[in-house]
Parts: structure tokens; C-alpha cells; sequence
């Protein structure tokens, strides 16, 4: 049975969603126009709102920053004592005001005016003062806020942020802007780590090696020391995994210890130079559902990487 604050989320939901999908309706020229603005300018794309509105800004300003679009926020108030310093001419200046009446944003118009900066206006108010005096007006219109007294912005806020994102993606299909760029823009994170750090950045160079005719006490032994969950065989003629010995333990237990390790190993392991970005090691040993591979330099084992080094 669903609960009454279950309730009232999903009429928030259900309202929010109705209003995004609503932009869709109000999408005009306005909106190409403001693309090709952007794309052209040699400038860049000044972020600038009050409030709530100043808060999905930074996320707009975040998410161009982060998608190949040089940005930057600007507080209005703050624009209005001297930060209007930092915008140049061929800036393009982007405007959040759902009323498009906010005063801090409204009383910057005669200097971006004379500035000669490109201004585009998001507001829910195609008649506002802000949108009439902009070269780009998108319209971000709601039917109504999730707020049950229409006074706190909700949906409002959702859909000047989803704007935001459309502008983004649009931006960024344009440039053809792909996941190496993005990475470029976060070599911090998991995504920019795995397609701009080597194997050789990330691999295990102490490799848990037996010799071919070891008994298996050594290869337990190996595995066991090395941590590793395996051991290589022989410079990498052969590996054999945790796995390995479970197997044949279940086939013959009395049997496994009379053997030796080339008897058990796997042959030809897979291998992976160790210049190989992370992606790649990623992909093969996906591609083999293996989660392990061994990493050669000049046709030298040098190391192993599993995929545990790529989390």
C-alpha cells in the first residue's frame, strides 16, 4: 500500500517529468540560434542567475565546463559591483530568471547592451523584460510547480536545468565531442583514469612465477605468497588461478598433488602490452571474460593486471 509521503512524491515526479517533457513543445529558432552563437563565439559562455536560479546555473556552468564549452559563472550582484569586469565583448551571456523580471539580472542589460555581448535569456515568461531584450529567448515555461502552494521553485528549476543539459548535449553532438575529450576534463575520475592511464600505470610489476615442472605445494605456495589469486608459469608459458585448483581439486583431489604445475596451467595466456591504455585491457578481458591478464613490455613479461586494478 502506498504511504501518503509515497504519495506525494509521485505526484511530484509525475508533475516535474510533464514539465520537462513540455519543452519540448516550446522549443524554437531561438534555440539554434543560441547554439550557433556559442559554437562561434571566441568567447565565453557566461553563466548568470539569482537564488535558485543562480544554483542550476552552476550545474549548467559545470556540465558545458566539463562538455568542451569554456564558462564561467557570474553572481549578479556580486556582476554589479565590479565582477562586470570580467566579461568581455564577445562573450556570450546566458540569463536564468524564471519571471525574467529578476532585478539583480535585469539591471545588467544596459552594460551587456552597450558591451556588445550575444545575450540568451531562459525564462518562463516569453514577454518578460529579460526575454524581449535578449537575441535568444528559451522559453522554460511550466504548467505548474510541484510545490502544492505554486510558491517554492520545483519544476521551474528542473526544466531550466534540463535546458541546460539540452544546450550541453547539443553543444557537445556539434563538436563531436567524444569520451576521450570528456576524459581530458576529468583525469581524476574513473572514466578519465581508465582512457588516459597505461597498463603500466596500474599493473602489478611482482609477478607470482613457478617453474613448469614445480610440484603443486610450490604452485599453493606461490599463489598463497603472491596474493594475487594466481601464479604464472615459466615467464608466462602458462597461469593457473584459484580457480584452476578448484577445479581439478573436484576432477581429483588425491591426483592434484602428484602433478605438476605445467600439467594443470592454462596455456598461452592472455597478454597485453604495457602501453595499452586501461580501456583496452578493460575490453579484452571482458571480451575473453577473463580478470586477469599479463603484461608484456618488448616481448618481456613485466607485470599483470587484473580487473580489480581498473575499479
Amino acid at each position: 500500500m502506498t504511504s501518503r509521503y509515497q504519495h506525494s512524491a509521485q505526484r511530484v515526479f509525475a508533475i516535474e517529468a510533464a514539465a520537462v517533457a513540455n519543452l519540448s513543445q516550446q522549443l524554437t529558432a531561438d534555440f539554434d540560434g543560441a547554439i550557433n552563437a556559442i559554437l562561434h563565439t571566441q568567447g565565453r559562455v557566461v553563466i548568470c542567475g539569482m537564488g535558485k536560479s543562480g544554483l542550476i546555473g552552476k550545474k549548467i556552468m559545470a556540465t558545458f565546463a566539463s562538455t568542451g564549452t569554456p564558462c564561467f559563472f557570474l553572481h549578479p550582484g556580486e556582476a554589479f559591483h565590479g565582477d562586470l569586469g570580467m566579461v568581455a565583448s564577445h562573450d556570450i551571456f546566458l540569463a536564468l530568471s524564471n519571471s525574467g523580471e529578476t532585478e539583480e539580472v535585469i539591471r545588467l542589460l544596459p552594460f551587456l547592451k552597450d558591451n556588445g555581448n550575444v545575450i540568451v535569456a531562459m525564462t518562463g515568461k516569453p514577454l518578460s523584460t529579460l526575454a524581449q531584450n535578449a537575441n535568444f529567448h528559451l522559453n522554460i515555461a511550466v504548467p505548474q510547480e510541484a510545490c502544492p502552494h505554486q510558491l517554492a521553485p520545483t519544476s521551474s528549476t528542473t526544466a531550466t536545468l534540463a535546458m541546460g543539459d539540452a544546450l550541453a548535449v547539443a553543444l557537445m553532438e556539434a563538436r563531436n565531442f567524444q569520451p576521450h575529450d570528456f576524459a581530458r576534463f576529468h583525469p581524476g575520475g574513473s572514466l578519465g583514469r581508465k582512457l588516459l592511464s597505461r597498463v603500466k600505470h596500474e599493473m602489478t610489476a611482482k609477478v607470482p612465477m613457478v617453474s613448469g615442472e614445480a610440484p603443486m605445494s610450490d604452485v599453493i605456495h606461490c599463489i598463497s605468497q603472491g596474493r594475487l589469486g594466481l601464479c604464472v608459469v615459466d615467464e608466462g608459458e602458462g597461469i593457473i588461478t584459484d580457480g584452476d585448483l578448484r577445479r581439478h581439486m573436484e576432477q581429483d583431489a588425491a591426483g592434484l598433488m602428484q602433478k605438476n604445475a605445467r600439467a594443470i596451467m592454462s596455456q598461452s595466456p592472455k597478454t597485453i602490452d604495457a602501453e595499452a591504455r586501461l580501456t583496452e585491457a578493460e575490453a579484452l578481458m571482458s571480451q575473453h571474460k577473463i580478470s586477469a591478464l599479463l603484461v608484456m613490455a618488448h616481448q618481456k613479461l613485466v607485470g599483470i593486471i587484473q580487473i580489480y586494478d581498473l575499479k
